[in-house]
């Protein structure tokens, strides 16, 4: 769904979510919204699930499948405590 909505900033700085894209993410009440500078002028509102699955994605692209990070690091760890 990439679409816009033009709102308007309310009180305190309070900005609506409309519903469509509220039900879309499954957003309610008290839920949690990380809102990031995109670095050109935007903001981006985003779940905490999305930003997780766009550091897997990332990381995804530089680790073998069935490699394990936590497993390299360890060894490294140990090899430096041995040294």
């Amino acid at each position: 769904m990439r679409r816009s909505v033009r709102t308007q900033m309310g009180d305190g700085g309070r900005l609506v979510i409309p519903v469509e894209f509220r039900r879309h993410l499954g957003l309610t009440p008290g839920a949690v919204v990380v809102i990031s500078e995109t670095g050109d002028g935007d903001l981006r509102i985003s779940t905490p699930a999305a930003g997780l699955r766009r550091a897997q994605e990332l990381v995804g692209r530089y680790v073998q499948p069935g490699d394990s990070l936590a497993d390299e690091l360890l060894a490294e760890r140990r090899r430096e405590a041995g040294e």
